[in-house]
């Protein structure tokens, strides 16, 4: 791999890694930690691991596409990607930081269909960029599962004052 290749991928992963960052700022506290939760969500310590192999793929994905046809050739393709990834980035915002259960669980359906048209955008220049991104797909159909369950529990969850 060439100079300009290896800054390109460091770039896409640092892209990934700032949208990431929110879940740093933006953490489960007492609010979250007191509301009713399903039966079947997982124990916190699964989601930092689980969203840093995701992340990974998710700049990997981006990398290739942009490998293969470069930002004139796929710059659609990667502006998808760039707005998933934003929308990636305001859920922490939302859930943690607003606290507005109902704002996250829209907000994850559009993330959703942002990796659902980022995977199409991508396939026609990098079939393997384009399944990178399944298993996010997969992660955030069981997150949107979590949210809407989480949500449909506690409606009216939100704080005075937020």
């Amino acid at each position: 791999m060439d100079p300009m290749q290896s800054l390109a991928l460091a770039g896409f992963l640092a892209l990934c890694f700032l949208a990431a960052s929110t879940g740093a700022f933006f953490r489960p506290d007492e609010w979250y930690r007191a509301l009713e939760k399903p039966s079947w969500n997982p124990p916190d310590w699964v989601f930092p691991p689980a969203w840093t192999i995701l992340y990974l793929f998710i700049g990997i994905s981006a990398w290739l596409v942009w490998r293969a046809a470069g930002f004139a050739g796929a710059g659609g393709a990667l502006l998808v990607w760039l707005i998933s990834l934003g929308l990636n980035a305001a859920w922490s915002w939302l859930f943690f930081g607003r606290k507005r259960i109902d704002w996250a669980a829209y907000g994850v359906a559009g993330l959703w269909l942002s990796i659902l048209v980022t995977i199409l955008a991508f396939a026609p220049h990098s079939t393997t960029g384009a399944w990178l991104l399944v298993p996010y797909l997969a992660w955030v159909s069981f997150a949107a599962a979590l949210t809407f369950a989480i949500w449909r529990r506690n409606r009216g969850a939100v704080p005075a004052g937020v």
